[in-house]
This record gives C-alpha cells, structure tokens and sequence, in this order.
C-alpha cells in the first residue's frame, strides 16, 4: 500500500494515554460531523419522501436505492484501501457524500411531487459510502496502537452516538423550520467540516504492504476467504445481519410516529435519538470497563435483549414505552457491535483490513438497507405492527440457532481469544 504523506514509523512511539494520541481526537471530531450529516440526512430524506407518496413501500426503496450500489462496489472498495493511502479514499468519498446534499437541497428547493430523484441521488450516496465504510474501519488501528485498539473503538462508537443522538432531534427540527432546504444544507456544511478536520490527521501506524494476490478477482474475493476460515468472526458478523435484517424497526420509525404514538417530526427524531442514547451510555460504559471475560456469551445476550426490546416496541401504543424501548435496543447493540468490531480489527492482519472490513460492511450495508426494505414492504402487505412484531420473534429465534452453529464464538471468553 502507498504510505500516506503523513505515515510515520511510529511503533516504537511511548505510549500515550489515548485522547493524546496524536490524530486520534482530529479524527473523532470529523467522523462526528460527517455522521452528524449522514444521520439529519437520513431522517429528513425518509420523512420527506414518506410525507411525498405516504407509501410505506417508498420507505422501502429509500433503503434499497443506498443498499444496491453498495453491495456492487464494497469488494472492489475493500481492494482499493487495502492498495491506497485510505486517508485519501475517505477524503473523496466524503466529498462526494457532500455533493449529494447539494443535489438533495436543490431538489428540495424545487418541490415537485416525485421522488425518483431522490432515489437516483441516494444511489450515488450509496456508492460513496461503499468507500466510506470499510475506510473508517481500516484507518483506526493506524492511528492509534494495538494495544489500545479496544478502548479506541468503544470510545469512537460511543462518541459517534453523539450525532446519533442529536442529527435525528435537529433533522426534525430544522425539517419543521425551514423544510428539506435548511436540513441539508446544514448536512453539506458539516461534510465540509469532517474534510477540513480529516486534513490534520496523521497516518502513523501502518505494516509493511505484502505482496497482492495476481488478479483482481483474487484481490476481491481475499476478505472473503479469510472470514470463511475464521469461524468466529465468521458468526459474529452474520449474528448481526440476520439478527438486524429481521429485528430492525428503524424504517418503520416514520408510520409509528404519525399512526400509531401520533407524533410529529420531533417525535420521530426523538425515537431515533433514544436508540443512540442507549448506545451512547453503554459506550462511555465500556469504554471504561470493557469487556473482559465471557465475550461471546454477552454478545449473544446482547442481541436477544435487541430483539426482546424490538418486540415491547410493536406491541407499545405509548410513546413513553416506545422511548425506553429504543433506549435498551440501542444500549444492547452497542455491546453487540464493540465485540464484533474489535474481535475482527485484532484478527486480521493490517494489509487485509480493508477487504475484510469491506465483507463486515456488506454484512452491516445487508442487514440495515435489506432490514428496512424488508420491515417496509412486510408492513405493506401485513400491517406495520405485525412487520415489527416477525421481526422481533426472528431476532431471537437466529440467536438460538447461531448459538449452535458456531460454538466457537459462543465461547470466546477474552479478546486475545480470537487472534
């Protein structure tokens, strides 16, 4: 891989505690804004095309026009940061990310009634977040050192729940103020922000590139390979496609919030900020005890109490109920995700990260995009309460059979475990 401008050889480097990691805070406050953006984008696209059709099918192709680019170009993505400076590869993709909120602010501007547009400018955003995803995942280890990786992944994910938190309260907000014009151009000032940020983080902790496999196809398919032989990393990425692609309410967010709990915008941004709310708790919780015995147990529980909170949730006509409901699905999946993500970062070996995190991305990219096409075509045809409610029974119906098929992440008990 060509080193970055900035790639020191830095693993002599004494330790310093991590917020002093040089970089380290730069590339928090960036990662911030940028999905700061991503997640007022995310709520005002869904409430603007739902308000447009009041269709739950086109909640249903708002997921499916991000997810199809995505699961074309992330292996290819996975070999491009795995051969390129991935500060680069992230600085592009951003900006193109930020172009789609142009485009989206222009088409609010416009206000006509059709809404294929939006899906043509959220194919484009999908094709950059295909870049995106496995980026991100790659370039933390080279910013801070191996043996703080853990606490630096509980800290970002815990951190990143901030706009999780606030992007979705202020989309409603600003949507309700100044309609989809101001939310998205406040969506494009903050991907400027994540840019000027990202110039001023240094590269430092970067292996010696081997050398790749002879054709593309090969370069491709390597992540996927190596996971097929890592059986735990194996389960514990596909437990969370398939316990998310069925659990999953956040599409079906919009129709709870004006016809069954009978709020408004505000009310939606708010049932989307108690999930980061929960998970922000459990990530500040981690980030200072951790996880140190009975791993894959707590992962497997974590994902059951997903499904059993997604469950109070179909059943809750109260949006108080609903509220706490989020708050626990969000503080379980925090859990879920910081033993998945750091069980893959320490068992993959630097000049592979990017084609395997591209594979973990098109998990994720499966089980968030096809989650929300699935809840909003099966309310379509079922009703939105039994949409949510499948979903909820599946989640835990995959945690026990996961629990058989890979028994190996079942009883990971430390971290090191998985090396």
């Amino acid at each position: 891989m060509p080193p970055d401008n900035n790639t020191l050889a830095a693993t002599d480097a004494p330790l310093l505690p991590i917020h002093r990691q040089p970089g380290f805070l730069s590339f928090l406050l960036s990662r911030l804004a940028a999905v700061f953006a991503m997640q007022i984008q995310a709520i005002v696209v869904a409430w603007q095309v739902y308000d447009i059709t009041r269709d739950a099918m086109s909640l249903a192709y708002v997921g499916l026009a991000q997810f199809l680019p995505m699961v074309i170009l992330l292996l290819p993505a996975g070999d491009v940061v795995d051969r390129f400076p991935r500060k680069r590869i992230l600085q592009l993709s951003w900006a193109v990310q930020g172009i789609c909120s142009a485009l989206l602010l222009l088409l609010a501007q416009a206000n006509h009634g059709s809404v294929i547009e939006f899906y043509v400018v959220l194919a484009l955003f999908g094709c950059a977040r295909a870049f995106t995803g496995p980026t991100l995942q790659s370039m933390l280890p080279n910013i801070v050192p191996r043996a703080q990786l853990a606490q630096a992944i509980a800290l970002n994910s815990s951190i990143m729940k901030v706009a999780v938190i606030s992007g979705p309260l202020l989309g409603g907000v600003l949507y309700s103020v100044g309609g989809g014009s101001l939310a998205y151009a406040v969506c494009l000032g903050c991907f400027i922000v994540a840019l000027a940020l990202l110039m001023l983080v240094p590269v430092l902790y970067v292996e010696k590139a081997k050398v790749l496999e002879s054709t593309a196809w090969k370069r491709f398919s390597a992540g996927i390979r190596y996971i097929r032989y890592q059986p735990i990393i194996l389960g514990a990425i596909s437990l969370d496609l398939f316990a998310v692609l069925l659990g999953g309410v956040v599409a079906l967010l919009p129709i709870y919030a004006q016809e069954v709990l009978h709020v408004g915008p505000e009310g939606l941004g708010a049932l989307r900020s108690a999930i980061a709310v929960g998970a922000l708790l459990m990530g500040l919780y981690l980030g200072v005890r951790g996880i140190k015995r009975r791993a894959g147990h707590v992962m497997f529980a974590a994902v059951a109490v997903f499904g059993l909170a997604n469950l109070v949730f179909a059943f809750s006509t109260l949006f108080w109920v609903s509220m706490i409901a989020m708050l626990v699905a969000g503080a379980a999946d925090m859990i879920s995700v910081y033993v998945r993500t750091t069980v893959i970062q320490l068992a993959t070996p630097d000049e592979m990260r990017g084609r395997v995190n591209a594979v973990n991305m098109l998990f994720i990219g499966s089980s968030n995009e096809l989650g929300e096409f699935r809840a909003g075509s099966m309310a379509a045809g079922f009703g939105v309460v039994p949409a949510a409610v499948i979903g909820g029974v599946g989640t835990l119906a995959v945690v026990g059979l996961w629990m058989r098929l890979f028994p190996t992440l079942r009883q990971v008990d430390r971290f090191d475990d998985a090396r």
